[in-house]
């Protein structure tokens, strides 16, 4: 016995089935663009971390310019030291990572970090 179809439901399932994977990608886009955005924080994060440590490392030791030192760290870890301030025997530092490689209107991430020795009390 033949299947007999209604003549205004040609084609619909190819569309359903369209709708449907375009859906996915586009979830599948978005959760791509936070990861992006996420990971490029931690890195962030991470660089200026380290920078800061390193800076304040050099500013124990007595070195010249501890500054140089978390530049050159933070370079390492892909961020560009915006900003170094000596506070006593202390490092401040400010990194930003850029994402517009990635994705041109995706911020970049900018994190603070602060090192030296322990504060009494």
């Amino acid at each position: 016995m033949p299947v007999r179809r209604r003549p205004g439901e040609r084609g619909a399932g190819t569309v359903l089935i369209l709708s449907v994977v375009m859906v996915i990608m586009v979830a599948v886009q978005a959760v791509a663009v936070l990861a992006t955005g996420q990971s490029a924080r931690h890195q962030a994060a991470a660089a200026a971390d380290l920078a800061a440590l390193a800076g304040a490392n050099q500013l124990a030791l007595g070195s010249a310019d501890p500054c140089a030192v978390a530049g050159r760290i933070a370079d390492a870890n892909g961020a560009a030291l915006r900003d170094c301030v000596i506070d006593g025997m202390e490092v401040e530092v400010q990194v930003r990572v850029p994402t517009t490689s990635v994705l041109p209107w995706l911020p970049d991430q900018e994190r603070r970090a602060r090192a030296g020795p322990p504060r009494p009390g």
